[in-house]
């Protein structure tokens, strides 16, 4: 029997917007939320301005890359001023059922907590069965009854409280991750659970 062998190194990198890696990800992003909410996704792409996703306005886009390739991406923005709120978090559909999403929330959770927010909040689409699935399963907390027909609330609702930095170095010390390469572009901006085109 042959061996897999090890999986491809990932690199996160923080960017701006105008990234051109950014683009495949976006576009596909509003391709299938076009499809599953029967509307032009693509505008509630742009609906935040591209600053509100760098590191001078609080917030943050990153991406996770293999061989170079963007293969999933997410963003906060600043909600208030201790929380962040996650925006546009995506895999590229070649390389789903990885764990890059979670790796995705999983690496904002640690920049929100070193920029000092407390709390993260997000809201995704009541057709997207995926994303809740991922958020529940990573700790966040409903803030709607569970057991309601989704469609009946609209956008769902997510909170999850942050640890202090200083919780996070003892957590990041002590988990038994595996080590990944981390590069940062000189700017930073956007990327979580884009919202269905009329929700928030």
């Amino acid at each position: 029997m042959s061996s897999a062998g090890p999986l491809p190194e990932l690199t996160v990198v923080h960017v701006p917007v105008s990234d051109p890696r950014v683009e495949p990800l976006l576009r596909e992003l509003g391709d299938e939320y076009s499809t599953r909410y029967g509307k032009d996704a693509h505008a509630e792409l742009a609906r935040y301005p591209d600053e509100e996703f760098t590191a001078p306005y609080g917030g943050v886009l990153l991406l996770l890359l293999e061989r170079g390739q963007a293969v999933a991406g997410g963003a906060f923005r600043r909600y208030d001023a201790t929380t962040a709120e996650l925006k546009r978090i995506w895999t590229h559909s070649a390389h789903r059922r990885r764990g890059h999403a979670r790796q995705v929330v999983a690496e904002l959770e640690r920049e929100a907590t070193r920029r000092g927010y407390r709390r993260i909040y997000l809201t995704t689409g009541p057709r997207q069965p995926e994303a809740r699935n991922l958020y529940l399963a990573t700790g966040y907390t409903p803030l709607f009854a569970t057991d309601a027909d989704p469609e009946s609330i609209g956008p769902l609702p997510f909170e999850k409280h942050l640890p202090t930095p200083v919780d996070q170095l003892i957590k990041d010390g002590t988990s038994a991750r595996t080590p990944r390469k981390r590069e940062t572009t000189a700017s930073a901006i956007d990327a979580s659970t884009i919202n269905p085109p009329e929700h928030r």
